[in-house]
């Protein structure tokens, strides 16, 4: 694959990553430490202690116990729609029943590709008869799922407005650096909800893209929104949750986290179950609020102590907390792996894993892809780990080679559970299925373009989104 790619890749992430450390400058890190406790302390579980399944000073490994074992998984079941980023409230869908050929049927561009400017964010949503994307220039599309025709697309950016000042005095559009990606979110009345990093929250017409009402926003919006019962949550770069009455637009309640300027310019969906809302943000704070007025309920700082450069000081939680049979499931790119209990916050247990993707649960296990590219599938109830499989075993043996991946990593998405495989992306355009079972490769297909929003799946077709601004539909 070529370097281009992958350097379009790394701008999208370790670039953004980088210039976040840079505006930041020296900035204070928070010094509480969960995982800071003494031996007797590590040994039996209180209320509200996390219980480290493995020390953080030792490499995750999978269970000697535990292999060979079979564990549980749910039969595939075909989804008649994906409204939102996750598949659900809860960020949560078993196994879909899709991609079963595993070869591309057709393959669409919608818009600006990413580049250093302009990064796609935004996942897929998608009904039965359309898909809808959005490029990094807030341009949205909405495609039909069987043939990849365009049937509308709307330009969504602000204008530069009077005087020199541009978009809420930040210097107009065009020098709007954080004015890019964003999110989309389908409500059950067919509504579209759009967030932007060009700072606004907006409802279109999901028929004809018609735009119904747009609130202007104070910081940039990289995060795609979730909607249900009528009530919008999305998170803006600057650790603010913010809440909108779904049909008018009405601000509701907000949230403020530690503001953390080093971080991923980034930020995950909420997960929402019944009347409990769950959010991740920049400062490795997970907390559990009321989804009504935005009560307190919980909160955990999934982040660890003795990191070794300014990049691993981030403890941005970019991928999107995961709510299944009453637990949390969220990753951290400070290097914690979490299950904690939906209703008391009692911890359950951790383990030491980089991520900047989401969770996948389903039957017994939850699956993990961390940042090095190992994707590990965990026993949903305990923390062990059954299998690790390293997607990029093999790679940067010479010295040359090192010093190319260190440049340019190869990253790879959130995984989906389809049709008896788990399928995952990467940043050099190469979709691998592996056996869920036991992380043996089954098939391999070429993207073609760089990958990293998690795939999306309605009826028989697996969707991705590719960093040039293409949706690619796999059967």
């Amino acid at each position: 694959m070529s370097r281009s790619m992958n350097s379009k890749r790394s701008v999208a992430l370790i670039a953004l990553m980088s210039a976040a450390v840079t505006v930041s400058g020296c900035s204070t890190v928070s010094k509480l430490n969960p995982f800071d406790k003494s031996e007797k302390d590590k040994a039996t579980a209180t209320q509200g202690q996390r219980i480290s399944v493995i020390a953080f000073d030792q490499k995750v490994e999978a269970a000697e116990v535990l292999k060979g074992t079979e564990f549980y998984l749910p039969e595939p079941a075909v989804q008649a729609e994906w409204r939102l980023p996750g598949g659900s409230a809860e960020q949560s869908v078993e196994h879909v029943d899709a991609g079963k050929a595993f070869e591309i049927a057709w393959r669409k561009g919608f818009g600006q590709k990413g580049n250093r400017k302009f990064h796609i964010t935004a996942p897929p949503v998608a009904t039965a008869d359309r898909i809808f994307v959005m490029d990094g220039e807030s341009t949205v599309s909405a495609i039909d799922t069987k043939t990849g025709s365009v049937d509308w697309r709307k330009d969504l950016r602000p204008s530069a407005g009077p005087g020199k000042g541009g978009v809420f005095g930040f210097g107009g559009v065009k020098n709007d650096r954080l004015g890019f990606g964003g999110g989309l979110a389908l409500s059950p009345d067919n509504k579209l909800i759009v967030s932007s990093g060009f700072r606004f929250v907006a409802q279109l017409d999901a028929a004809s893209g018609a735009e119904a009402w747009r609130q202007a926003t104070s910081t940039p919006i990289h995060a795609a929104p979730t909607v249900v019962d009528g009530r919008i949550f999305v998170v803006s770069t600057d650790n603010e949750l913010l809440t909108y009455n779904a049909a008018t637009g009405a601000p509701g309640w907000t949230y403020q986290a530690l503001i953390e300027p080093a971080r991923i310019l980034s930020a995950p969906s909420v997960a929402v179950s019944g009347d409990t809302a769950v959010a991740g943000f920049a400062s490795g704070e997970l907390v559990a609020l009321r989804a009504a007025n935005g009560n307190d309920l919980w909160s955990e700082a999934l982040s660890r102590a003795s990191r070794t450069n300014a990049l691993s000081e981030i403890r941005d939680i970019p991928g999107r907390p995961v709510i299944y049979k009453g637990d949390v499931f969220a990753v951290s790119h400070s290097g914690v792996f979490s299950a904690t209990d939906l209703r008391t916050g009692q911890a359950r247990w951790t383990l030491p894993i980089t991520g900047i993707t989401s969770p996948w649960a389903a039957g017994d296990v939850v699956f993990v892809v961390d940042k090095s590219g190992q994707v590990i599938c965990v026993a949903r109830e305990s923390g062990s780990v059954y299998w690790i499989r390293d997607l990029n075993e093999g790679l940067g043996q010479t010295k040359r080679q090192k010093k190319k991946l260190a440049k340019h990593p190869r990253l790879w998405s959130t995984p989906i559970l389809a049709s008896g495989r788990l399928i995952t992306v990467s940043s050099d355009g190469e979709a691998v299925a592996l056996n869920p079972k036991t992380g043996v490769t089954e098939k391999t297909l070429k993207i073609g373009a760089s990958v990293l929003l998690a795939p999306i799946a309605v009826g028989e077709m697996i969707y991705l989104v590719t960093d040039d601004a293409q949706v690619v539909a796999i059967r």
